[in-house]
């Protein structure tokens, strides 16, 4: 068996999917890489059929029809045969040094008497043309180099969350909590953290700079441009997070802050694209999602309602829109969409 599983999901990837594969092949014989060509007219197919001959016992190319980025995640998390599961983009890809000390620890936490359910490291902005890469680090809020529990937790603060660059889970633990992503859909990476979050028991985080997330081709589904045009996209995620997670029924206090923080953002950032768009279409859409909340739980309607970034996604005039950008810079900042 596998150590860790690594998914890469590829549609028309061949002009950078090569240095993704690259760096994480130096994982050796510990990882298998799972290369989904999602439909790809490209020669994406090629390049991944010529990768698994290369490397039959590290490479699995799998080829599908076209079902977006969460039918190639759910692809690969159907065919891994590693204990831990991690998604990397096929624009993006791993530091080296860092991903060794990944995979030792690991290796250590599997021989020892605790299950980890999830492993979380840095990640860095590769943000196309700027000359300091920001770094999202979680020094603040967990204990380094332990297992942990959300009761260890140190702080719960917007502005820091756990995303898909950061997350290693335990493969069966994707299994049995019954994850599946919508096909045709962008934005689901949000729903392939925050679902699993009420199963994991157990976590481990150590402060290294693992994943290099790469942000600034003009088709890259965070470009402000791109995602006003899939606002319908971003808001089918939102409420899917809101449908699939009932976090009145969650025990543990620091979790349940946590991820109403989370549905928090993910519901501003619906919002605000909404309010960049200026169109009345849109703003439409941004009154129909705030009356679909209050409808389906007023409860959770006023808990967002009330906090600092739903009031100020809600304010008239001219005044309240001023606000709303301030916000929406704020938001920026924290998703790091560009």
């Amino acid at each position: 068996m596998k150590l860790l599983s690594v998914t890469i999901p590829c549609y028309n990837s061949q002009d950078y999917m090569e240095h993704c594969i690259e760096t994480l092949l130096t994982g050796g014989e510990d990882v298998e890489i799972l290369i989904v060509d999602d439909g790809s007219k490209d020669a994406t197919a090629e390049i991944a059929d010529r990768y698994q001959k290369k490397y039959p016992t590290i490479i699995k190319a799998i080829h599908q029809e076209n079902g977006g980025h969460g039918a190639a995640v759910n692809t690969g998390i159907a065919n891994a045969t590693g204990l831990y599961f991690k998604v990397v983009d096929s624009d993006d890809w791993v530091d080296e040094e860092s991903y060794h000390k990944i995979l030792a620890k690991l290796r250590e936490l599997v021989g020892g008497s605790t299950t980890l359910d999830m492993f979380i490291s840095n990640f860095v902005y590769e943000k196309q043309g700027a000359d300091h890469k920001k770094v999202m680090k979680y020094t603040r809020m967990f204990p380094e180099n332990e297992v942990f529990t959300w009761s260890d937790v140190r702080h719960i603060s917007k502005g820091h969350y756990i995303l898909m660059h950061s997350v290693i889970y335990r493969t069966q633990l994707l299994k049995d909590c019954g994850l599946e992503l919508p096909r045709h859909t962008f934005y689901v990476d949000n729903l392939f953290v925050y679902n699993p979050l009420p199963y994991v028991k157990t976590m481990y985080y150590m402060n290294v700079d693992f994943y290099r997330y790469f942000i600034g081709r003009e088709d890259q589904s965070v470009n402000e441009k791109v995602m006003i045009g899939r606002i319908d996209q971003q808001i089918k995620v939102n409420k899917l997070m809101i449908e699939e997670v009932n976090l009145w029924k969650i025990a543990n206090p620091k979790l349940r802050k946590y991820m109403f923080n989370y549905l928090e953002i993910i519901t501003v950032v619906s919002t605000v694209l909404c309010l960049r768009s200026e169109t009345e279409e849109n703003l439409m859409k941004k009154r129909e999602l705030w009356s679909y909340i209050k409808g389906y739980d007023l409860r959770l309607f006023h808990h967002l309602r009330r906090g600092i970034l739903g009031q100020s996604m809600n304010l008239p005039g001219k005044g309240g829109r001023k606000i709303s950008v301030a916000a929406y810079k704020l938001t920026q900042k924290i998703v790091g969409f560009n």
